[in-house]
């Protein structure tokens, strides 16, 4: 037993010293878990930040300047007032997300009760903005209608109010850093074992493997724990420095357990890595392997889209991912703090799963080994 703990300590310090050789690596693992998870946090946001918006004034009353009033910042810029002729040729060059024509005689057909509206024109080549600003400013102009009118909510039969848990202010840095990570830990588990793996291919060291008193399984465990060690350290370091300090994101779990479940979903997608490495000839054929399995995995799994929004049948094929069942486990942990009495389940599949392809890896490249 200790002959084999020996063998994969010394293998384990070959794959680092490969890997620190490795500059171009070594640089976008850092980018990823640092800059990349900056840039995804801001990118992803949902809340509604300086719209432009303008107003067509027809009216010229005390309740249409009050409508314009009630846009301010930081949901949107301050509004400005142009003419009719001006809204289409604006919108034409982007300079506007949202025009409003409040109509003539807007104030005096509210007064007396006629019918009336005002027309919303919004710019959908800007989809993110569109959505979400379409909702606010009809809640905007509807709340200052009634404010105006002094219109009681006890006019209203049911009064909703609605609360949002574990991000109350929606805010989509929360949600974008936190998946970035996510997306990080799968994906460069699978590349880097599978690259490790042809590197040593291509320049013909896999040889002196096969020459050297080790076991099959000694080189491919020193291959996944290397891995899962450069990884882990990598989401430590995103986690405490990137999302909590600079972002200023609330992690709400318990980190040792996100640590934990990491850990067990880094050994099944590495040896899903090692398993493409071996029956890839090349860096070009690992990189087409690479994209058809892994954007699969990150658009399936329940990170991007709603995995029960899913059909049926694809719901089953997924279930037999690592991956879907990893996302479920750090968005309970993360987002809303569950114990592991909630994601035990989650976490027992992903071990079974793992065992699958670990040994299937281990058969496939000691199959190949000795071909």
């Amino acid at each position: 037993m200790s002959r084999y703990i020996f063998n994969i300590y010394r293998l384990m310090i070959k794959e680092f010293q490969t890997l620190f050789k490795d500059k171009v690596i070594l640089i976008l693992i850092v980018y990823s878990f640092s800059v990349a998870v900056y840039i995804g946090a801001k990118a992803t946001s949902t809340e509604l930040v300086n719209a432009p918006i303008a107003f067509v004034d027809e009216d010229r009353s005390i309740l249409s300047q009050r409508l314009i009033d009630s846009f301010y910042k930081p949901m949107f810029n301050n509004p400005l007032l142009i003419s009719y002729s001006e809204m289409d040729k604006g919108m034409d060059r982007g300079l506007y997300t949202f025009t409003i024509v409040i109509p003539s005689g807007f104030e005096k057909d509210m007064i007396n009760g006629t019918k009336t509206q005002i027309q919303l024109n919004i710019d959908a080549t800007r989809m993110s903005q569109a959505g979400i600003g379409a909702g606010y400013i009809s809640q905007i102009i509807t709340q200052e209608i009634n404010s105006f009118f002094k219109i009681p909510s006890s006019t209203v039969s049911i009064d909703i109010i609605s609360t949002y848990k574990y991000n109350p202010n929606l805010t989509g840095t929360w949600f974008g850093s936190i998946n970035e990570v996510i997306d990080n830990i799968m994906t460069f588990s699978i590349l880097l074992a599978a690259a490790t793996l042809m590197r040593e291919r291509e320049h013909g060291t896999i040889e002196h493997l096969l020459v050297m008193p080790v076991d099959t399984i000694e080189i491919m465990l020193a291959k996944v724990l290397s891995t899962m060690i450069v990884i882990l350290i990598s989401v430590i370091f995103s986690l405490y420095f990137i999302v909590d300090m600079f972002l200023n994101v609330p992690l709400a779990g318990s980190m040792g357990l996100f640590l934990f479940s990491s850990f067990l979903v880094l050994f099944a997608t590495s040896s899903i890595g090692i398993f493409i490495g071996t029956i890839t000839k090349s860096m070009p054929q690992l990189g087409m392997m690479f994209i058809l399995v892994v954007l699969p995995l990150m658009m399936l799994s329940g990170g991007i889209t709603p995995y029960e929004s899913m059909p049926e049948i694809l719901q089953y094929i997924m279930g037999l991912s690592p991956t879907t069942h990893f996302i479920e486990v750090a968005q309970a942990i993360l987002f809303r703090g569950a114990n592991i009495d909630v994601v035990w389940k989650n976490l027992v599949a992903i071990v079974a799963i793992g065992l699958f392809f670990f040994i299937f890896a281990l058969l496939t490249l000691k199959k190949n080994l000795e071909s």
